[in-house]
């Protein structure tokens, strides 16, 4: 398979430090926007919305996702990472201010359709990018678990600060949800306004800086459409795509883990938010011990194998009676927050399997994204309707077994891919 340019370039240390600038990055966009994962119940509380409005809210995050995914790869493929980092970070942080303010339901709408933008459109395409263009061949596993696992790591150690400053407003000074979630948002805000120039001077020079191959030179006058057709005639990037869609079904299970825990098996929402950051922490320890793994043995083979186990756990946990202890239900969140971060540490390694050419290695992210983060849009309304038909633990149970099926279809199309990546392989 084709190295990546740039590691051609760089040093082993300038790669590395590089990839620690966008560990950083992206460790600090997406807490505010899913803050939900640790403060659910609070944020209905502070905002006086339902439960079913917040999950409207993300739908429409969804669907700018689902639109500005492939303008994003087309962008990833014609403008520097740190331009497009940086005005990301900057405009998140501008509308996390606005956020701060406790608005309406309408101006929350507003807020999170621009979030859609700043973590989509200018962002996502550019990070996964950079990030494939830095490692070698042989480092894909790797670079993309430390990514993950250290963009988690990172989230977590904010989650960790978050949730205690919560307790310590809440149950220490005596101050309302409200307050005390205000002051959350502002930490997470701060940090964003805080690297947007970070990002932007640090990320001084091109990610890529190989000059076109010769191949890519005769094609750079090739049309949209043409580079769009060529991505989609690849059978590998929509497996790579089903696999990413799968998996990323499986992580959003963990979205409801908060509010599962608090009104189904009536833990405190300290317990809980202490709970989900615990789980936070085993994004580090999967992604990255996933990654190299995958490495060493098969990345397609290893995410076969999560994804089996992932399904499993998730399974179990739909099923346990709400009389189990908290220490058994933390065991059985932490199992499956470890198998669901390992399969994100590892998915987007399946991208250097597809073999794209770098000149539209963005447009083929555009498009494996458009398919892999689908979620967004329908899963929140699958939530809504299924907790609908079927209140309480009855329809939390269905929603996840129908994840956890869909995480074994997962597992059979990373072995699909696995068996023609060997084919080709063989063939040579």
């Amino acid at each position: 398979m084709q190295a990546s340019s740039a590691s051609k370039e760089l040093t082993i240390k300038q790669r590395y430090l590089k990839l620690a600038v966008l560990v950083i990055v992206a460790g600090n966009i997406y807490p505010l926007i899913y803050l939900r994962q640790n403060f659910e119940i609070s944020i209905v509380e502070a905002f006086g919305i339902t439960s079913a409005q917040l999950n409207s809210h993300y739908t429409w995050l969804g669907i700018i996702y689902v639109l500005t995914y492939i303008p994003s790869g087309w962008l990833a493929d014609r403008v520097s990472p740190r331009v497009l980092m940086s005005f990301s970070l900057l405009f998140a942080g501008l509308l996390g201010v606005w956020f701060s303010t406790l608005p309406s339901a309408e101006s929350l709408r507003l807020i999170f359709i621009g979030w859609g933008l700043a973590a989509g459109l200018t962002f996502w395409s550019a990070l996964i990018k950079a990030t494939t263009l830095l490692a070698k061949s042989e480092e894909q596993g790797r670079f993309f678990g430390i990514l993950d696992g250290g963009r988690g790591l990172i989230e977590a150690i904010l989650a960790t600060i978050a949730v205690a400053m919560f307790a310590y407003f809440t149950n220490g000074l005596g101050q309302d949800t409200a307050d005390a979630l205000v002051k959350v948002i502002w930490l997470y805000t701060g940090m964003m306004l805080l690297l947007a120039p970070i990002a932007y001077f640090i990320l001084d020079s091109p990610v890529q800086q190989k000059a076109p191959s010769s191949l890519d030179a005769r094609t750079s006058k090739s049309t949209f459409f043409k580079d769009l057709s060529e991505v989609l005639s690849k059978a590998e990037v929509w497996l790579c795509g089903v696999c990413i869609l799968t998996g990323y079904q499986l992580f959003w299970a963990t979205y409801s883990f908060s509010a599962y825990m608090q009104t189904e098996f009536g833990l405190s929402a300290v317990m809980v938010g202490s709970i989900t950051v615990a789980k936070l922490w085993m994004r580090p320890i999967g992604a990255a011990s996933a990654g190299f793994a995958g490495d060493f043995l098969n990345r397609e083979k290893v995410l076969a194998i999560l994804m089996v186990l992932a399904s499993i756990a998730l399974a179990t946990l739909a099923i346990m009676p709400v009389s189990i202890g908290a220490t058994l239900l933390l065991a059985i969140v932490l199992v499956v927050g470890f198998m669901t971060y390992a399969i994100r540490g590892i998915f987007w390694a399946t991208l250097e399997s597809c073999n794209i050419s770098n000149r539209v290695k963005g447009l083929a992210i555009g498009v494996i994204s458009l398919v892999g983060y689908s979620p967004d849009v329908y899963l929140p309304e699958l939530n809504n309707a299924l907790l609908a038909a079927y209140p309480g633990k009855t329809g939390y149970a269905i929603y996840y077994n129908i994840l956890a099926f869909m995480g074994l279809l997962g597992a059979l199309a990373a072995w699909k891919l696995k068996l023609i990546v060997a084919k080709k392989n063989d063939s040579r």
